[in-house]
């Protein structure tokens, strides 16, 4: 893989194509990576006590590593 943790990058293709961001997680054996504040979903939490509220939490998906090029 041509990433590793802490690289910066810039998204190639997607729907976040052009901006830039540093790798949290490299995912090797499966050929992706989790890129700070991009390739963003939504994540909807159920209460996990009785009267706590349900959360909607945004949290960063994988993307393909062929779609990353590292920046300097």
């Amino acid at each position: 893989m041509h990433v590793k943790k802490g690289d910066k990058v810039k998204i190639l293709t997607g729907k976040d194509a052009g901006k830039t961001g540093e790798v949290l997680v490299a995912l090797p054996k499966l050929g992706r990576v989790v890129v700070s504040g991009v390739n963003i979903m939504k994540r909807h939490m159920r209460p996990r006590r009785q009267g706590e509220p349900g959360q909607v939490i945004d949290k960063e998906m994988p993307l393909n590593a062929s779609n990353v090029m590292k920046t300097k």
